[in-house]
């Protein structure tokens, strides 16, 4: 019976002497694994690519995080960086919303883009960012990709796009939508001049973004059990009455039915892209 006594606690009292000898752990130090609820010391986790080594579950990157995974050190030059969403519908707390996620993620949009080299090969990338309002793709997301392919076209270089998104910016209305059409038309164009356009699916990526450019390229590519997909799993029942697969929508029932090409594992993903990137034709310029 003694299993249902309440449990004693003492109590114990520091001197002010005594209490400053405790050590005390900065905030941020440990951080909750979402998948398996394990507690993990922040540094071994960045040192291991933001992988769980518990269960083997993906932290989200944020978009500069990824840059320093792919690309070679030191070779990123961001571009256009100042171009920012503004509220071209007046929408009601959208300045301030925008404000608070540009100071939270230290972004000014949920793209950068730049130019880099990925083992010696000059690329152009495109990395979107789910601390920036979860990705969304407003004005000057669509913008700044449009931007970002435009110049892989003219100087005959390679596009790598991150995808990462809630979809289309609400907010924003039509003009969030006008995007798609935007960045795909540049993709065309790339497409025109025999050069290559690499996706790197994401989680999550979903609504406009992937209906639009995610979809698009010659190879796509995606992240272990990234969630990819257009409408939700609860709207896509409601809609064909029938109830959808437990791993729909995921990177692996995608691959297993031909829509990603390849599940690619974060530590890989550097070599991978070099080796596509070399087996289309593109060389290494570590000299210049």
């Amino acid at each position: 019976m003694g299993i249902f006594k309440k449990r004693q606690y003492g109590i114990v009292n520091l001197t002010k002497e005594e209490a400053v000898d405790i050590p005390v752990v900065p905030d941020g130090t440990w951080v909750k694994c979402d998948s398996c609820g394990k507690i993990l010391y922040k540094k071994v986790l960045e040192e291991n690519y933001k992988i769980c080594n518990h269960c083997g579950g993906y932290f989200r990157l944020g978009a500069f995080e990824r840059v320093d995974q792919v690309c070679d050190k030191g070779s990123f030059e961001e571009f256009n960086s100042g171009i920012s969403s503004r509220n071209p519908m007046d929408f009601e707390g959208y300045d301030k919303k925008l404000k608070s996620n540009r100071e939270k993620s230290g972004l000014t949009e949920a793209v950068i883009t730049g130019k880099c080299k990925i083992n010696g090969i000059k690329s152009i990338v495109a990395v979107m960012d789910s601390n920036f309002l979860m990705g969304s793709m407003g004005i000057a997301v669509g913008e700044k990709i449009t931007l970002a392919i435009e110049k892989a076209t003219r100087e005959k270089l390679p596009i790598i796009i991150f995808t990462t998104s809630g979809g289309a910016r609400m907010q924003e209305g039509i003009f969030s939508l006008m995007q798609m059409a935007k960045v795909s038309s540049a993709i065309a164009r790339h497409n025109d001049e025999g050069l290559l356009y690499i996706t790197v699916l994401t989680d999550p990526t979903t609504g406009g973004v992937t209906a639009s450019f995610a979809s698009l390229g010659d190879i796509i590519l995606a992240e272990p059990k990234a969630l990819v997909g257009f409408a939700g799993r609860r709207v896509i029942e409601g809609t064909i009455k029938e109830k959808l697969p437990d791993d729909f929508q995921s990177a692996e029932f995608l691959l297993e039915n031909g829509f990603v090409d390849k599940i690619v594992k974060r530590e890989d993903m550097k070599i991978t892209l070099y080796k596509l990137l070399k087996l289309h034709g593109y060389k290494e310029s570590r000299y210049e």
